[in-house]
């Protein structure tokens, strides 16, 4: 797929839109100025690519709009060199704009079909964070602990095993609800007794799911 002057041009009016909305970290602005998003799209959805819209990938999950991707990005606060547990690879959209923010990225999909396209595509464009297929609740503790952990999911709770997995002084960003929408979470692990937590508004995410990988 090309990555054209007029994608490029495309995404610098959505990157001023972003900025318009009260992003303003230099790292997630740059980052997305660095991924075509149009890559992760049905080729019928190219030139919509850079609205802010969520659009379906299959498998009854969305890629999300870009500010939502924005904002929960602005939320981590990531520094070159973080290691980012990524719950939900979904596209694999949001996985290629925290390793353009320099972040070692560890993300589980737990739907097969999603984990395949969006390993190809993510590979395909010289990024190589750890890719997993499983289940997103139980995380990844063989390469625990993480300075950052980021859920784009909507759950119904926070999971233990997830909180286990942060280092202390690391952040979490989850949108914690049941039903249409759920409310943008952050937690930050101050020490292993104390954990402070702010919300940030309504978002609309997919729900978690729990069931069993196979």
């Amino acid at each position: 797929m090309e990555d054209s002057y007029r994608h490029k041009g495309m995404r610098r009016k959505l990157i001023e839109e972003l900025g318009s909305r009260g992003i303003s970290d230099k790292n997630v602005l740059d980052a997305f100025d660095k991924v075509p998003r149009h890559f992760f799209l049905d080729l019928a959805f190219t030139n919509q690519a850079y609205s802010n819209v969520a659009f379906q990938i299959g498998a009854g999950q969305t890629i999300s709009h870009p500010y939502t991707v924005a904002f929960q990005s602005e939320l981590l606060n990531v520094s070159k060199g973080n290691k980012v547990l990524e719950i939900g690879t979904g596209s694999g959209f949001q996985t290629s704009i925290l390793a353009a923010m320099g972040a070692k990225v560890y993300s589980i999909e737990r739907q097969k079909e999603l984990y395949l396209k969006a390993k190809r595509i993510i590979y395909g464009l010289g990024y190589n964070p750890k890719l997993f297929y499983g289940d997103g609740y139980k995380g990844q503790p063989s390469y625990a602990p993480y300075d950052r952990i980021l859920v784009t999911c909507g759950a119904p709770f926070l999971p233990e095993e997830l909180m286990s997995q942060l280092k202390v002084g690391g952040i979490l960003v989850i949108p914690i609800g049941e039903g249409d929408s759920q409310i943008m979470t952050r937690y930050i692990k101050v020490s292993n007794d104390e954990i402070t937590k702010d919300t940030y508004g309504d978002f609309s995410f997919v729900p978690m799911l729990e069931k069993t990988v196979k």
